[in-house]
């Protein structure tokens, strides 16, 4: 499927973690370094898919495998180590 051929979410919910996906902090709970709600901008970034900003996040959103691209934070690059992923609670959710 190609990026476009697929609607995307008006909003999203980008969570930014430490590591790769599954990484637990001290206390047994998935680490969140920062959470940003994001909305679309209207424009498609450079890799095909729908531009998102909010909260001082930019990124580009695959809608259908829920994936965040192209990522910066505060207007610079996603700092070394750090994830972006899709709240739980996202629109385009299976179920939600």
């Amino acid at each position: 499927m190609t990026p476009a051929s697929h609607p995307a979410p008006d909003r999203y919910t980008v969570v930014l973690r430490p590591g790769p996906p599954g990484v637990r902090d001290a206390k047994g709970h998935d680490a969140v370094l920062r959470t940003a709600r994001v909305v679309a901008t209207g424009a498609t970034g450079v890799s095909g898919y729908p531009c998102y900003e909010g909260e001082g996040l930019r990124a580009e959103i695959d809608p259908e495998s829920r994936a965040v691209e192209a990522v910066t934070v505060d207007g610079e690059e996603l700092p070394y180590g750090w994830i972006a992923q899709l709240a739980d609670d996202a629109p385009g959710r299976p179920g939600t």
